[in-house]
């Protein structure tokens, strides 16, 4: 890769667009006739997130199941971006991740996208390949998303947070809506069975444990001792401190204003990663096409197996009296949340 190149290289920030239908920049979109027709192979693993929710993370816990063993040298010799292309990236002097795939000499290869569901490549499919999808919750996607634009001049400007937060509810930052992500994903698994659903809390809350749910759907009998090998490699102060896994080697990123990795967990609801200029809280309304699935809990701090369901009644009733798609209730995200891990929960029942 030719990072030498970059350095000292301008990289203007780009202005946002409509593209079928979701909000996009051109860095995304001038390689898309290649990305649309990109062949993938049977065994090709695809990792799927809205952006910010796990990626990284879930990139190296693959890429060390599969080939730290194998391939210890990868590990120090060569970043984490190369391992495991972006496949819709497409900036000035660097490959083009639909040409670093290509190149890849491992089996399997391993891609990721931030594409939502109905844009990926069609081969994915046709080719049955695995596909490791990770959700996170909204609020602190949204934050973690804002701190990266600051950073990162591939970016659009973000401006200010209470502007950023306005054009995320409205589903309007890079690669769209996080809620039709996220549900469209979700939707996805109901007819495609080659995919795995994880969830950035549950990551969070056991590494271990989510490893072995990886190594059941992949088909791995990786030994107790090495997954617990790679459980303390990818834990979050060792991969921030990576410079193989923490994208301190791209010169488009600005680690005086962020570090590309910053916390790696859940936001509280006064917490100091709340931007300084918000009310420590995201008052906007929820996405509404979460309500069939999801379940709700009283707060970030409270009990996760509170009894909703007077919550609910009270936003279906403002839902049925014609309140506008994706603004139905205005109940508090700081009081009432979106729970992603209670969907795991649910699942596991």
């Amino acid at each position: 890769m030719s990072e030498d190149l970059l350095k000292g290289m301008h990289i203007p920030r780009p202005d946002v667009f409509d593209f079928e239908g979701i909000t996009m920049i051109h860095y995304f979109t001038d390689n898309w006739e290649k990305v649309q027709n990109f062949q993938a192979r049977p065994n090709d693993i695809l990792i799927a997130t809205y952006p910010k929710a796990g990626t990284t993370w879930v990139s190296y816990i693959l890429d060390l199941l599969y080939f730290g063993q194998q391939s210890p040298e990868r590990q120090s010799s060569l970043p984490i971006y190369e391992r495991v292309p972006f496949l819709e990236f497409a900036v000035p002097v660097i490959p083009p991740g639909t040409e670093l795939a290509d190149k890849l000499q491992t089996s399997p290869r391993l891609i990721k996208t931030h594409l939502p569901v109905q844009l990926v490549p069609k081969s994915f499919w046709e080719q049955n390949c695995r596909v490791v999808y990770v959700g996170r919750n909204a609020k602190d996607n949204a934050v973690s998303y804002f701190h990266f634009d600051r950073m990162n001049s591939v970016q659009p400007e973000p401006g200010d947070w209470n502007g950023y937060i306005e054009k995320f509810m409205a589903g309007n930052t890079v690669f769209g809506p996080w809620y039709d992500h996220v549900i469209g994903w979700w939707e996805k698994k109901k007819s495609y069975s080659n995919l795995l659903y994880l969830f950035f809390e549950d990551l969070v809350e056991d590494t271990g444990r989510e490893l072995e749910h990886l190594c059941s759907f992949l088909g791995l009998s990786t030994p107790i001792e090495e997954r617990e090998r790679i459980r303390e490699g990818v834990q979050f102060d060792a991969m921030k401190k990576n410079p193989m896994a923490n994208y301190s080697t791209i010169p488009v990123m600005d680690f005086k204003i962020s570090p590309f990795m910053r916390k790696g967990e859940s936001v509280r609801p006064h917490s100091s990663s709340c931007p300084p200029a918000s009310p420590h809280a995201i008052s906007e309304p929820l996405p509404w096409p979460l309500r069939e699935s999801w379940r709700l809990e009283e707060s970030l701090h409270g009990s996760p197996e509170r009894d909703v369901r007077p919550a609910l009644q009270e936003v279906d009733e403002r839902h049925d009296a014609d309140v506008p798609h994706r603004a139905v209730t205005i109940i508090h995200i700081n009081t009432i949340t979106i729970s992603l891990l209670q969907l795991r929960k649910k699942l596991k029942t």
